[in-house]
């Protein structure tokens, strides 16, 4: 029993490792997504001129995720100034706590495109198991780099991957 168990978990850790793995270099997948005010909108339409996109997977729910997205916020400004980059937040609160997203938002005064995946059609086209889950969108649309999990200081290693992505680097 005990060999069994070892098995389906080093089977689970090699599936999400492929998984994490098959995202990086991909393309962004093309799901529609919700405005706060309820317009639609397609991911694949998600361009910012060339220059990098951070997508950040969070929910009202997730402390971690808020967290994050505060630090960066902080910061946000002087990021957009050296690496052109543009933040979307995508909320993955379900019809019950969708509503608390928009009032959430205005109350931390995020400068973030904030848009609501409440069916996870776009968390499960980007493999998101959990969240907070973020990813870097080269100027060509292409998945470089993804993070999961947040701890205080996450948001320096999110720049220096950041900078390399705007500098057309690889970033490991």
């Amino acid at each position: 029993m005990k060999k069994l168990l070892l098995t389906f978990a080093a089977m689970m850790t090699f599936i999400a490792v492929s998984n994490a793995q098959n995202n990086s270099g991909s393309s962004l997948p093309a799901v529609d997504v919700k405005t706060i005010d309820g317009k639609t909108i397609n991911t694949g339409k998600f361009v910012n001129d060339g220059k990098p996109i951070i997508i950040s997977f969070w929910a009202t729910w997730c402390k971690p995720c808020k967290k994050e997205l505060d630090a960066i916020a902080e910061v946000y400004a002087d990021w957009q100034k050296e690496t052109g980059v543009k933040l979307i937040a995508i909320s993955i609160d379900d019809a019950r706590s969708a509503s608390k997203v928009g009032p959430d938002v205005k109350s931390k005064a995020w400068e973030y495109e904030v848009y609501l995946d409440s069916n996870s059609d776009f968390k499960r086209a980007m493999n998101v198991n959990n969240v907070p889950h973020t990813f870097i969108i080269d100027g060509n649309g292409k998945i470089v780099w993804q993070h999961n999990s947040y701890a205080e200081g996450d948001e320096d290693h999110l720049l220096e991957a950041l900078r390399k992505v705007a500098k057309g680097e690889k970033v490991n």
